[in-house]
């Protein structure tokens, strides 16, 4: 019986060495296809974590970015308020002086001026600090999750703090050449129309868009070749300009403003800004329609816009409501004009764009 087993084995050995073979290679095979199928899973659970704690620290950056614009909104109102004081010409006309009549005109220009400054400030605040702190997120979320292995953090704290007060040029140099920019245009464009000349809510607008025409297009053959120049100054005014002397944490600050400083002027960043002044001014424009309403007596009181565009205000009656809509604009309480430009979906999506472009590692990039 043994005999006759081993030889039927030994006739049939290649069959049974290839069978062997076989069956240890189909073992292998799915013991290597169950290791890489798990590796995957693992690996795709890692890049599902990385992502959702990458989102997670996005949305909470963006939450920070707009409380950061609402806290910054006083001080931009009080800097605006005390280089154009219209309520002192007010406290003036309360005396009834001889010249009451060129105070008024003053008062015309300052009140003006200060609340087109007021939507284009704040327009470029939102837009600035979206920039800067998303890229600022960007570096601190590879400063956490990628470069634990002692390597020097991208953007240490007083890189950090150095980079950000960057945002007092806005505040400062900025601000004052944009009233003298934006009170140049309104003198131009308003100077020549009377006081007791009544103007309808859509020949306001005319009248806000000429202004805004000056303004942009004069950007455009002055010193300040953009807009841009006002939320960040010329690279030779910055920290280069110091050519000994920089610590390291210098060279990393002047590589941040270089980086934000392309990234203003970039075409996207300029559609981006045009679209939030759009939406700044018709806001302005919309908080000034509750002022030209018909009189209560109108025998059809309806408050559609054919029946606005037939109200009228004298100047010198607007200019008073002209001059109280920083207080709206400039709100650290949320108003409507602030939510507006928060919720502005191209501010949203290239906000998005910036922190994922300085989220990426370096080799990922390449």
């Amino acid at each position: 019986m043994l005999s006759s087993t081993w030889n039927f084995i030994k006739r049939h050995k290649r069959k049974f060495i290839f069978a062997g073979v076989f069956v240890g290679g189909v073992y292998l095979l799915g013991k290597y296809a169950q290791r890489k199928i798990q590796e995957m899973q693992e690996r795709e659970a890692a890049e599902y974590i990385a992502q959702a704690r990458r989102q997670f620290h996005f949305e909470s950056n963006q939450r920070t970015c707009n409380m950061t614009v609402l806290s910054m909104l006083p001080t931009l109102r009080e800097t605006i308020v005390h280089h154009l004081n219209s309520e002192s010409l007010t406290a003036l006309l309360k005396t009834k002086p001889a010249n009451k009549l060129e105070i008024w005109e003053d008062l015309k220009i300052i009140s003006f001026t200060r609340s087109i400054v007021a939507v284009y400030s704040t327009c470029m605040l939102v837009v600035l600090l979206r920039v800067q702190l998303n890229i600022i997120g960007g570096y601190l979320y590879l400063d956490n999750s990628v470069t634990k292995n002692g390597m020097t953090p991208l953007a240490p704290p007083d890189v950090q703090q150095q980079y950000l007060s960057s945002i007092q040029h806005l505040l400062g140099e900025g601000l004052i050449e944009l009233i003298t920019v934006v009170k140049k245009a309104v003198q131009e464009v308003l100077g020549p129309v009377p006081l007791k000349q009544s103007l309808t809510l859509q020949e306001l607008e005319e009248q806000l868009t000429q202004i805004r025409l000056l303004v942009e297009e004069g950007c455009a053959s002055s010193k300040h070749k953009s807009l841009s120049w006002y939320m960040m100054p010329d690279e030779e005014d910055t920290l280069a300009s110091q050519a000994c002397g920089l610590t390291e944490n210098d060279v990393t600050t002047i590589k941040l403003l270089n980086e934000t400083r392309d990234i203003l002027e970039s075409p996207d960043f300029t559609t981006v800004l045009c679209t939030c002044l759009s939406r700044g001014f018709i806001r302005f424009l919309d908080n000034m329609s509750e002022f030209f309403r018909p009189p209560q007596g109108d025998s059809n009181p309806s408050s559609t816009p054919d029946r606005l565009s037939h109200v009228s205000l004298p100047l010198a009656k607007i200019i008073p409501i002209i001059n109280g809509q920083i207080h709206s604009i400039c709100s650290e309480i949320p108003s409507h004009f602030v939510q507006d430009l928060l919720l502005v979906d191209q501010v949203k999506e290239f906000a998005a764009n910036v922190y994922e472009t300085f989220s990426t590692p370096q080799e990922l990039q390449n």
